[in-house]
């Protein structure tokens, strides 16, 4: 199923491109399903790791993951999926809350896809410098709010030991936006 999960988000990011880069947009997706197989996580997670994005960013809607890879998978990424009718604040507010009240699953997907993100944030901004903001329909304020709440909420209702990447991603938060 992870092959599987993989040749899809593949297909389904064909021709995309990450924000800030030339980087094709499906390196982000496998990096996270990465971090998630790293971690010891269900097949099902890893899966929902490649298509995380699949819905948010391609034709592609939740009955076509439900129908490929079962409904586990697709409520892992319909969980992670924002609402891109609604304002930056707004689908930001719902993932930080969706962090606070989620179970282990939905966490790891989340944080596992913003340790990727802000590392690639912090990648370009040793590049460019303050001009990464524009990629960004936040900059450099409201995306430390984002980030820091992410953090300040991980840990919020676990019972169970966080994967180790919640360590990596306090880190990188503190390292990036500590000195800036």
């Amino acid at each position: 199923m992870l092959k599987k999960a993989e040749a899809f988000a593949v297909k389904a990011h064909q021709g995309q491109k990450r924000k800030s880069s030339n980087e094709d947009y499906i390196v982000h997706p496998i990096r996270v399903a990465e971090t998630l197989k790293q971690a010891g996580s269900s097949e099902e997670l890893v899966c929902a790791g490649y298509l995380h994005d699949v819905v948010e960013d391609t034709p592609y809607e939740l009955e076509d993951i439900e129908k490929e890879f079962g409904s586990r998978v697709r409520s892992l990424v319909a969980a992670h999926t924002e609402d891109k009718t609604k304002a930056w604040y707004e689908r930001k507010a719902h993932t930080i809350e969706t962090v606070r009240i989620s179970s282990i699953d939905v966490k790891s997907l989340i944080i596992a896809d913003k340790l990727d993100n802000l590392r690639s944030i912090e990648e370009h901004y040793n590049i460019v410098g303050e001009a990464v903001w524009s990629y960004f329909n936040a900059g450099y304020d409201l995306q430390k709010w984002y980030y820091q709440s992410v953090e300040n909420n991980m840990y919020a209702g676990l019972e169970e030991k966080a994967p180790s990447f919640f360590k990596s991603y306090s880190d990188a938060v503190q390292r990036f936006f500590s000195n800036k």
